[in-house]
């Protein structure tokens, strides 16, 4: 594994999840199993990325007694996918955070020049007051994840983490130097980036192979 020296990257060290990153690796997975994958490993993760939400103290009454317990603040922290793969860790981070909100924002890499273009923005209501979990599969160039988290804070998000499972040296560095308050949660950090801005040895594109396309 590449060092790479970002204050606030945490790459994730757990057995289970080591598993399933092979799996997800191995070109004969099939669409079915690497979508299974793939929310597996977001539970996994995810679990981790918010270990420090916020919780305000409260008390709640057992058969038995009054006890004194801790509870997510109001509002609801917010999930926001990256359009298409990022879609795929949305449903698994649900399940741990059923409440939340869902944020969606659409954009495709030109491969000429790996640039991110944005079709789509929709954003919960009260987003600036919001925890905000940004989740896409890949963070290779670095350049949608960038795009997005600018987007999220001309909105007023303050208040932002970002969920990868597989990144590239290369993208986690220019996260951190467009957004260094940021931190960065990854399964795996690859190698480096090929010619064509994917990340090796990475899985090639997670969208094709999430959904079966070309």
């Amino acid at each position: 594994m590449p060092e790479v020296a970002v204050p606030k990257l945490v790459v994730l060290d757990h057995p289970l999840i080591h598993d399933k990153i092979a799996r997800l690796r191995d070109h004969r997975t099939r669409p079915d199993e690497f979508r299974r994958l793939v929310h597996e490993v977001s539970l996994l993760a995810g679990y981790e990325a918010l270990r420090d939400l916020p919780t305000i103290a409260t008390t709640v009454q057992t058969p038995l007694a009054e006890a004194e317990a801790e509870v997510l603040g109001d509002p609801a922290p917010a999930i926001v996918g990256v359009l298409r793969a990022g879609l795929a860790m949305v449903e698994a981070v649900l399940q741990l955070l059923p409440e939340a909100m869902v944020g969606h924002i659409g954009l495709y890499r030109d491969h000429e020049t790996l640039q991110p273009h944005e079709y789509l923005v929709k954003l919960p209501t009260e987003i600036a007051r919001r925890e905000v979990l940004v989740v896409d599969p890949m963070l290779a160039t670095g350049g949608s994840v960038v795009h997005a988290i600018d987007v999220l804070k001309r909105n007023g998000v303050t208040r932002l983490r970002l969920l990868s499972i597989f990144g590239a040296p290369e993208g986690v560095a220019n996260v951190h130097a467009a957004h260094p308050d940021v931190p960065v949660f990854l399964a795996a950090l690859d190698d480096q980036l090929n010619d064509h801005g994917y990340i090796l040895p990475g899985v090639g594109d997670a969208g094709d192979r999430l959904y079966g396309t070309r």
